[in-house]
């Protein structure tokens, strides 16, 4: 099941909302077992089988975290139990994840054609990650344990950010587990939100969708393209994994605060971004804060010498990578940015240079980012090779028998939503919304305005829905 879908919208989310709210006064302590049972029906529907994989996850580290609570602070127990807990969970990410592709490329060193044909259960990345830094932070006494183990599993499992996230630490939302209130404000800022992120998927990010699934289908195949498909191509699907990735964030967040949670934001605005650096710091933040605080930090982080830096930017870099997926692709472009961050930390240093330096880094960042997600979207890295030399003009197709598609009929049919798609990535909707919220003919006309404008966003993705336009998530992938 997922957020952009009619089962979802008009059948599952009024179902829980309906049974949230009708537990009220006495009953209200049942609301957490309400939200742990419907995430569990939400994971279920696609995957019966493997939610029994993720209530494993769940049982697993709820008895470890117990156990690293008991031991003694500085006992070889306690490390022992972190260890296993390490190993369990990565363990898990590696049979499932990881298996088939090692035990294929294994098969073309050998010559052998033995081959471990496992299914990727949804989500598995995201919850393995926040289990595991949940055990990390009862390791580290940085959160109490949570004795109630079906408190744990609703953390774990809480369906808006179960399949894609964002990674929600434990200790963000320890309280808010035991204790939180919905005000009709918060409410209607996460409906709103929730139409945000609604409106970016199905009306942007499934749009862009169609031009980039048949010029990279054309690219993978070395079918018969040219160059300024290539850029269309490249330029259209880093719009589309953006809107669609934030559009999910945008729709957990806002799913979040209709029970009364509040989660972190997970972007922010990352195409405006100066360096790559400071695209990390914009991009799937739950992510990069995770890979900081449980493996940059324990390497030594930057406090260490130059080779050490490298050294430990190479390991984040490259499980960054791997994280997305078991492809060397994914590894190339978490390479990618590794010698990016190199070249920004020790020799160019963007911010700190001349004005006309840190303008020619901004273009360039936005150009290695769109580089690296034609790497990302491509099925091999000869094909992604193949790809980025064509955005140069040296493409080399081997199968010219197929019908190019023509720019002009790409702009003329997804024009407008190109264009709808560059303007959105900025802030200036927001910044123009803060300086006229001091107007009180502003604030009536926001008042009035708003719930039309939503509700015509969210009218116009139904219509297409309807018309069975619809595309998975991205990160459902990873």
């Amino acid at each position: 099941m997922v957020f952009s879908s009619l089962v979802f919208t008009f059948f599952f989310l009024p179902a829980v909302l309906v049974l949230y709210y009708l537990a009220r006064g006495p009953l209200s302590r049942l609301r957490n077992y309400i939200l742990l049972f419907a995430s569990l029906v939400f994971y279920g529907y696609g995957e019966p089988y493997f939610v029994f994989v993720m209530i494993g996850s769940i049982a697993i580290n709820y008895f470890l975290a117990l156990g690293i609570d008991r031991s003694s602070e500085t006992g070889s127990g306690k490390k022992a139990l972190m260890t296993l807990a390490v190993i369990a969970n990565i363990g898990l990410l590696f049979v499932f994840k990881y298996l088939s592709f090692i035990s294929v490329n294994i098969n073309r060193l050998t010559g052998t054609t033995k081959v471990f044909e496992i299914a990727l259960p949804i989500g598995i990345s995201f919850f393995t990650f926040q289990a595991l830094s949940y055990v990390i932070d009862v390791y580290r006494g940085d959160t109490p344990v949570q004795k109630n183990p079906l408190y744990l599993a609703l953390y774990i499992s809480f369906f808006p950010q179960l399949i894609a996230g964002p990674i929600v630490r434990y200790k963000t939302v320890e309280e808010q587990i035991a204790n939180r209130r919905v005000t009709p404000a918060m409410f209607a800022k996460g409906a709103q939100r929730f139409f945000i992120g609604f409106s970016k998927k199905v009306i942007l990010a499934n749009n862009l969708a169609v031009i980039t699934a048949e010029i990279f289908k054309l690219s993978n195949g070395r079918g018969a393209t040219n160059f300024a498909e290539l850029w269309l191509g490249a330029i259209c699907y880093s719009l589309q994994i953006y809107y669609d990735f934030s559009g999910y964030s945008d729709m957990a967040i806002g799913l979040g605060r209709l029970f009364g949670f509040r989660f972190e934001e997970n972007f922010k605005y990352p195409y405006i971004s100066a360096s790559a650096t400071e695209f990390w710091r914009r991009w799937h933040i739950s992510l990069g804060t995770w890979f900081r605080d449980y493996v940059y930090i324990p390497l030594g982080g930057s406090r260490t010498g130059k080779g050490r830096q490298v050294l430990n930017l190479f390991v984040v870099w490259s499980l960054t990578g791997i994280w997305h997926g078991a492809n060397w692709t994914f590894l190339v472009w978490g390479l990618w940015y590794f010698f990016l961050l190199l070249i920004e930390r020790f020799l160019i240093q963007p911010d700190r240079r001349a004005l006309v330096i840190r303008v020619i880094w901004r273009i360039l960042t936005l150009f290695f980012v769109m580089c690296g997600w034609v790497m990302f979207n491509s099925e091999s890295v000869g094909t992604g090779m193949n790809y980025l030399r064509g955005l140069f003009g040296f493409y080399q197709a081997t199968n010219a028998s197929l019908t190019p598609f023509f720019l002009e009929f790409h702009l003329r049919q997804y024009g407008f939503f190109i264009l709808a798609a560059l303007f959105f990535t900025t802030p200036l909707v927001s910044i123009l919304g803060k300086k006229l919220s001091g107007n009180r003919m502003t604030a009536y006309g926001k008042a009035v305005l708003a719930p039309l404008v939503y509700g015509f966003l969210f009218l116009w993705s139904v219509s297409y829905l309807l018309e069975g336009m619809h595309n998975p998530f991205i990160y459902f992938n990873f």
